[in-house]
């Protein structure tokens, strides 16, 4: 079945449930999905669709927008496509795929992979390093920097966008910021603490301008 809305035409798909309310989301192939009580009518859906077909309409556009921003997704370097349905009870992937609930979940599961993941690494980087002093991690987007390590309050930040990054780079900016107790600046001697760690610098730092 097919319905109009504006100048769009999408297929109508209409699952019935015991649920009270009437739901709308629109999916893959410019599909708008209904679910709803068993004994609503589909002549009851259409009625229900005409009448919010304004809100329909501004619900198609942010699905248009976020469809089009997750075409780049990215996870620790690799690229995949992401299916969101609100049937899905965790995140889930295979092979270049993500299937999550929604665009929440998604952001709530990546904050946690943030977190996991910079602190495995932090850890198991620090068996290169010595004296370095009790710190604190902040991780945050940021639109300049991938980190920053403020010496003096002990605090260093990463990026939340590093996530998308491969480990090794992930691992670079890291080293990067731990080089700082030992030189705050950018000096020769910085970057020769960075390369007894990280040899590959140079091109690390030329991938993170350019991906």
């Amino acid at each position: 079945m097919e319905v109009q809305l504006g100048e769009y035409i999408f297929n109508l798909e209409i699952e019935k449930k015991n649920n009270k309310n009437v739901y709308f989301r629109f999916k893959d192939n410019n599909t708008l999905y209904v679910t709803c009580n068993r004994f609503i009518s589909t002549k009851e859906v259409l009625k229900l669709i005409k009448q919010n077909e304004k809100s329909l309409l501004k619900m198609y556009k942010s699905y248009q927008i976020r469809e089009e921003n997750n075409k780049g997704f990215n996870y620790l370097g690799e690229s995949y496509t992401i299916v969101y349905d609100e049937s899905f009870k965790e995140l889930k992937i295979e092979d270049n795929m993500v299937y999550v609930k929604n665009e929440k979940e998604l952001n709530k599961w990546l904050k946690r992979e943030c977190e996991r993941i910079f602190q495995e690494r932090i850890k198991l980087i620090l068996n290169n390093f010595s004296n370095i002093p009790p710190f604190k991690l902040r991780i945050r987007k940021m639109k300049t920097r991938w980190g920053v390590n403020n010496v003096t309050k002990k605090i260093i930040t990463l990026n939340s966008e590093l996530i998308k990054k491969d480990i090794t780079l992930i691992d670079y900016v890291i080293i990067h910021e731990l080089c700082h107790f030992y030189e705050a600046n950018h000096s020769k001697k910085f970057w020769l603490e960075v390369e007894k760690r990280y040899p590959y610098y140079k091109l690390a730092r030329k991938r993170l301008r350019v991906e």
